[in-house]
């Protein structure tokens, strides 16, 4: 008895009681060759299952019978000719920006673009969560008084010990009140107010849409039904741009009454001379302006940081690098805009000084 097949894409093979012909995955009928186990494996089940990979050669199967024991001895021969190719899809070739992929600061940063735009949208029409809102204004306004005072007190102490040294030795201390109101009020208390909340709320904001991102809770909103916009970043961005303009006044507060508690008592300048110099200097739009520029900066300290937050990758490591991301660039896009608002504000030659000198 002698059988051969060709192993390519189908095959026959006979043991002179039946014959089976597959295509794609080969299944072969051992009923016959159960002592041919060990040497080909192939009878682990009544029927064998054995895929072919690309490329395949032609194999040839030759049986020959053994004189000794009756039974057929196979014994398996590989052509030398070219393997045969069968009909598998081959992969498509590589476009030109097929594998590009574009850098992770760039998509962020149309990120922060994309969700300013949908917070204001869906602010216009009105698809706010309000209860989420209330207890994020509580936590970016009332819980974060304590830190903004302590800081704008120390900064505005500084200040004045700087200031009233040099204004002193000029004899012009009438003018020491004036010049103090229209730093705290212009510059110093929004940027510094602006510095504390985003180390405190910022940071924060990212930590928590980051780690809900990395365990998949947005994905979990999404098949609830609920907008991970409307849920979680409208009302961040709400509550810091409302409660932060307040947060300035009263940091613009604290900080001129600690520099005239500090002339008083030190430099024996009275507290009615710092207080109506300041008067006289300060106009409304000196306020109005503080106020502006601090609803700017609320609202690129939460966009920011929510941006980041829901942008996360890698797990905890990500977390925290997104944390300390978001941190670093609301800082550095709070002092670009505090320029470009000055730049605006405050053009042309002042004369805010000559009614205090």
């Amino acid at each position: 008895m002698q059988t051969a097949c060709h192993l390519h894409p189908s095959f026959y093979i006979s043991d002179r009681r039946d014959i089976l012909k597959l295509d794609g995955r080969r299944r072969l009928r051992t009923s016959n060759f159960h002592h041919l186990g060990k040497n080909l494996d192939l009878t682990r089940r009544n029927h064998q299952i054995c895929p072919f990979l690309l490329p395949i050669q032609r194999t040839r199967w030759h049986s020959i019978v053994n004189a000794s024991d009756g039974h057929p001895h196979p014994s398996i021969s590989l052509s030398d000719k070219s393997p045969i190719i069968n009909n598998a899809p081959t992969p498509e070739a590589d476009t030109l920006f097929s594998k590009w992929c574009p850098p992770r600061y760039l998509w962020r940063g149309l990120s922060v673009l994309i969700m300013a735009g949908q917070v204001i949208t869906r602010s216009i029409r009105g698809k706010i969560h309000w209860t989420n809102t209330l207890q994020q204004l509580e936590r970016v306004g009332p819980k974060s008084v304590g830190v903004c005072v302590l800081t704008a007190a120390f900064v505005g102490m500084a200040f004045t010990i700087q200031f009233v040294r040099e204004f002193t030795r000029l004899g012009l201390n009438r003018s020491v009140g004036g010049v103090l109101a229209l730093a705290f009020s212009r510059e110093l208390s929004p940027v510094v107010t602006s510095i504390v909340i985003a180390g405190r709320i910022g940071s924060a904001f990212a930590a928590e849409l980051g780690t809900m991102q990395v365990s998949e809770q947005t994905d979990t909103l999404r098949v609830l039904g609920t907008d991970p916009v409307d849920y979680l970043i409208t009302p961040r961005v709400i509550a810091s741009c409302a409660a932060l303009p307040f947060l300035t006044l009263l940091c613009f507060t604290v900080g001129l009454a600690s520099s005239a508690l500090l002339a008083d008592s030190v430099y024996g300048i009275s507290i009615n001379i710092i207080l109506d110099s300041a008067q006289r200097a300060l106009k409304s739009w000196d306020v109005i302006s503080a106020m502006l520029k601090s609803y700017v900066f609320g609202g690129i300290i939460s966009i920011v940081s929510c941006s980041w937050g829901v942008t996360t990758m890698g797990g905890a490591k990500g977390v925290g690098e997104s944390t300390t991301s978001a941190v670093v660039i609301s800082l550095v896009g709070i002092f670009i805009a505090d320029f470009a608002l000055s730049y605006w504000f405050f053009q042309g030659a002042g004369d805010s000084l000559k009614n205090c000198v």
